[in-house]
């Protein structure tokens, strides 16, 4: 009769498990689905707090890893691991309390080889750790080198560096490769020895229960009998298989831990403060920009700009001028507030940047680059981006006071082409006139030009220039120019040697000094540029 009830458990509790199988997996998939949810979208969300410094030093492949194969590996984690776990451990536990319930000594034996077989999981659970991060940041380092190949492809093709390129990563997917099959062997190692340690103890547990029930006195014998070692030889392999596929998934959970580290390596990394915790919203700007001795370096060590002092006001128009790495673009880049100076200050206003809120400063400021980025969209949404929500009314207005419209509808679709990525589909010369109607329909207050015609032809930027009049009445303007044409007119000129102002005054008075802009002037002359 007890073999009947022991059976019939055994079914009962067999029917159960597979009959929630199903239940189980959509509840692991859907549970998983929202951990890798959430931790993407807070990963995305800091990233885009993050400061100019930290992508300075940071390769991009290795940030899109941290959303990636990073959170990929923790939804592995939560949604294998986990879930496996609870329930093999849950069938541990009820192997555990039959096998108890039979017979607590033979049982006392099958739980004396816990201990053993914990002490051959942590042999390897240092390696395995150090395994995991190792694959974990080598697949990193492939992701980051995939990221700067596809980028620099035209680089590539045109030195003819595909061969190097290539012999370079087959170096890190070999160096990948080597470090999952470190770990293959690892686990290669751990799981048969688990398996021979389960199957150990069914052995000496046969020889055990095999003495008791022949050296036994009959009814009422506290030793085993032939049914209680039936029983031992069912709950065995339930208690100690899953320890087996646990190891295996505890693998798993090392390679989630790996990433999470990673990824909340990236949480513990703050965003540099570009504003006080009492910052204020600027309101509505005037415009006037003072740099009062500001001196800026991108390591502290190494300053780029040393004392720099000027104040540009409504209408003004700035030109910075010198020679490459002579610091033009860092005071743009102080200008728009991605970076805080070392010494002095930078003041809107009247007020320090780092008194301003950055989003409030940043809304009335406009930034025309000689490398512009165009999002995938079309032309118009690209253009919207300089007020989002403008309607294609006024979008089309934009570009037609910027002079510009007739020149972006020869496009295959007019304003409706879709753009590639990074601009693909459109010339340089069109990203650009893409990048001034952005900056017309952001009507901002604080307008940076940074070589922002130099990959324009001549005739459209005589029509630039024309419309520029407009776009610059007004507001306080930075001009960084490559051809020292298009600063002819400009109300103050920089010249910029080596992080330090050498020169300043019109264009005409620079010119007649014949110092450092002259000589500038004169070069550019030379090169047909001027």
């Amino acid at each position: 009769m007890g073999t009947a009830w022991g059976a019939l458990v055994f079914f009962a509790a067999v029917v159960f498990t597979q009959g929630t199988l199903r239940y189980r997996q959509k509840m692991a998939l859907e549970f998983g689905e929202s951990v890798v949810h959430d931790l993407r979208r807070d990963i995305f969300a800091h990233l885009q707090r993050m400061s100019m410094r930290f992508y300075d030093r940071t390769k991009i492949g290795r940030v899109i890893s941290r959303v990636a194969s990073d959170a990929e590996a923790v939804r592995m984690g939560v949604q294998d691991t986990l879930f496996v776990s609870l329930v093999q451990g849950g069938s541990m536990l009820v192997a555990a309390g039959v096998m108890m319930f039979y017979n607590p000594l033979l049982f006392g034996f099958v739980l004396a080889m816990v201990p053993v077989i914990y002490l051959v999981n942590r042999r390897f659970t240092k390696r395995l750790a150090e395994s995991a991060r190792d694959i974990q940041e080598s697949f990193s380092r492939v992701t980051a080198t995939i990221a700067e190949s596809v980028s620099g492809v035209r680089v590539t093709q045109g030195f003819i560096r595909q061969d190097v390129n290539a012999k370079l990563f087959r170096a890190l997917v070999r160096d990948h490769g080597d470090y999952n099959l470190a770990q293959s062997r690892l686990s290669g190692t751990q799981l048969p020895l688990l398996e021979f340690k389960s199957q150990f103890v069914i052995a000496v547990l046969t020889l055990l229960a095999g003495w008791q029930v022949l050296g036994g006195t009959g009814e009422g014998d506290p030793g085993a009998t032939f049914q209680t070692l039936v029983v031992f030889w069912f709950m065995i392999p339930i208690f100690f298989g899953p320890i087996r596929v646990i190891a295996v998934q505890y693998n798993t959970a090392l390679t989630a831990m790996a990433g999470a580290e990673r990824i909340f390596s990236l949480f513990d990394t703050v965003p540099e403060k570009l504003e006080s915790d009492t910052a204020t919203d600027p309101g509505g700007l005037r415009g006037v920009v003072v740099f009062e001795d500001v001196s800026f370096g991108y390591d502290p060590d190494h300053p780029v700009l040393h004392g720099v002092c000027f104040t540009a006001k409504p209408g003004d128009t700035v030109a910075l001028v010198g020679h490459t790495g002579s610091g033009k673009s860092t005071v743009i880049k102080l200008i728009t507030k991605f970076y805080l100076p070392t010494r002095g200050r930078v003041t809107v206003d009247g007020n320090d940047v780092f008194a301003l809120r950055t989003d409030g400063l940043l809304a009335q400021v406009g930034v025309v680059l000689q490398s512009n980025f165009l999002f995938t969209g079309t032309v118009m949404d690209n253009i919207r981006v300089g007020r989002p929500g403008a309607s294609d009314e006024v979008v089309v207005d934009a570009a037609r006071r910027l002079d510009c419209l007739d020149l972006l509808e020869q496009l295959p679709q007019g304003l409706r082409t879709e753009v590639g990525e990074q601009g693909g589909g459109l010339s340089l010369g069109q990203r650009q006139l893409v990048c001034f109607a952005r900056a017309m329909l952001a009507d901002p207050r604080i307008l940076i030009l940074d070589e922002a015609t130099s990959s324009v032809d001549t005739m459209t930027e005589v029509r630039i220039q024309k419309a520029l009049t407009v776009l610059l009445a007004g507001r306080t303007s930075f001009v960084v120019a490559h051809r020292l044409s298009t600063i002819r007119h400009a109300t103050a000129v920089l010249v910029l040697d080596q992080g330090r102002v050498v020169e300043r005054g019109s264009h005409e008075t620079l010119l007649k000094q014949g110092g450092a802009y002259a000589g500038l002037y004169r070069e550019f002359v030379q090169a047909g540029e001027a």
